[in-house]
């Protein structure tokens, strides 16, 4: 080694000596400068002496039912099936025409993680007033509607009918109108093509209360109250019209009732290897299944009643359209269930899980949460403990996921 190289190595170990000795000097003056700007060093709540042991910590008041994010996937419940048997294992797996019910535990103890307090309180008040008379086939309810009476002495003119069914669409939310030919009988829907048989003399209007839009305002309630009073007046009959102010009160908390328990579980299937997946597999693959394209760009799973139970879209923006799935490619699709809009709601879970891991075999992917975390049956089982409750919560509040009332408030 020449004494040239020598020289260098030894300036350069100066020069790196220097270099850290400056950056410590200028760390310690950095660290007594904000000592001496901020005092005292901030008091640790761990180390309160007012703080009894073992005291619960605060925690939020509410937990958005997710998807398990455990960090391995534990599918091993069912054997793997050649891709070829997709198809077959999902129609072993349609549901009959009817499915039994789930009834809630009387007595559930305490309320899985997910559910705010403010459902839970839901759950445990007295179930909601039903209207005298209302067709229960109709799903026309006083704890979802603001509902008017119109009384007359004789058969109501249709060119009153005419104006009423006019203007549905003028309150921002669904209003439907029923009929009573006669005293006692039956109420029925009223449209267009059931004015002029024998008339009505007895009306009631409903206006819904909610939807997933938000709740009715008291302006639409107002006009609501005064076309039904006008309406009387000139039919000179009697007209029964609730508060506004009671009816907007319970519009609120129905809204607020109803967001609590919107909620929708999504199970993701991605390429292990960052493949891409082509939308002509995932076509006939959903098609034999069972599946059904829509015109809004996703799949759905429908029963033998035409109820659509669980959908399958792209993970990825684009949406699955007829002009355009065959030339599509993505890395990920979504199996969706809308848990407010299905009735027994665990039995359709575990159809839709069933499904997910045929396709997972199929297309070579791997079932993930939204943060692409691996799905597992730990994973699983708390979701359908979340999805379990808050049926129990709807069924509680008169409004059973899946039912006419629901399917309303959650179109």
């Amino acid at each position: 080694m020449s004494e040239l190289q020598i020289s260098l190595i030894a300036i350069g170990i100066v020069v790196i000596m220097v270099v850290v000795l400056f950056n410590w000097m200028q760390h310690r003056r950095f660290r007594r400068s904000a000592e001496k700007a901020f005092g005292q060093k901030p008091e640790d709540v761990l180390l309160r002496t007012g703080m009894a042991a073992g005291a619960p910590v605060e925690e939020e008041d509410r937990i958005e039912p997710q998807l398990g994010n455990e960090s391995t996937l534990e599918f091993h419940a069912d054997p793997i099936i050649p891709p070829t048997d997709v198809a077959q294992r999902v129609a072993d797996l349609r549901p009959e025409p009817r499915l039994e019910s789930i009834r809630p535990d009387p007595d559930p103890g305490p309320e899985p993680a997910g559910l705010s307090e403010q459902v839970a309180a839901a759950a445990r008040r007295d179930p909601v007033d039903k209207v005298d008379g209302v067709d229960t086939l109709s799903g026309t309810d006083a704890g979802v509607d603001y509902v008017v009476e119109i009384h007359a002495a004789t058969v109501l003119p249709d060119s009153s009918l005419t104006e009423v069914l006019q203007r549905k669409f003028d309150f921002n939310k669904p209003v439907r109108w029923l009929g009573q030919r006669e005293r006692g009988a039956g109420w029925e829907d009223i449209s267009a093509e059931t004015t002029g048989a024998r008339g009505y003399i007895a009306l009631r209007g409903c206006l819904q209360l909610a939807d997933r839009a938000g709740p009715v305002s008291e302006l639409s309630l107002a006009e609501f109250r005064d076309l039904a009073k006008n309406l009387a007046m000139r039919a000179k009959a009697e007209v029964d019209c609730p508060d506004i102010r009671g009816a907007h009160a319970r519009a609120v908390f129905l809204d607020e009732f109803c967001a609590e328990v919107d909620v929708m579980i999504g199970i993701n299937i991605i390429s292990m290897d960052n493949s891409v997946f082509t939308g002509a597999k995932i076509q006939v693959m959903a098609e034999s299944s069972g599946f059904k394209l829509g015109s809004e760009g996703m799949f759905h799973y429908y029963d033998e009643s035409g109820v659509a139970l669980f959908s399958l879209g792209n993970f990825e923006p684009a949406p699955f359209l007829h002009s355009s799935m065959r030339a599509l490619t993505t890395h990920g699709i979504t199996f969706l269930l809308d848990v407010s809009r299905v009735a027994n709601g665990e039995i359709i879970f575990g159809q839709m899980v069933h499904v997910a891991r045929a396709f997972a075999d199929a297309l070579g992917g791997i079932m993930v949460d939204d943060n692409r975390v691996p799905l597992t049956e730990n994973g699983i089982r708390k979701i359908k403990q979340q999805l379990s409750a808050i049926q129990s919560v709807m069924q509680a509040r008169n409004i059973p996921a899946g039912s006419k009332v629901a399917m309303r408030l959650f179109a």
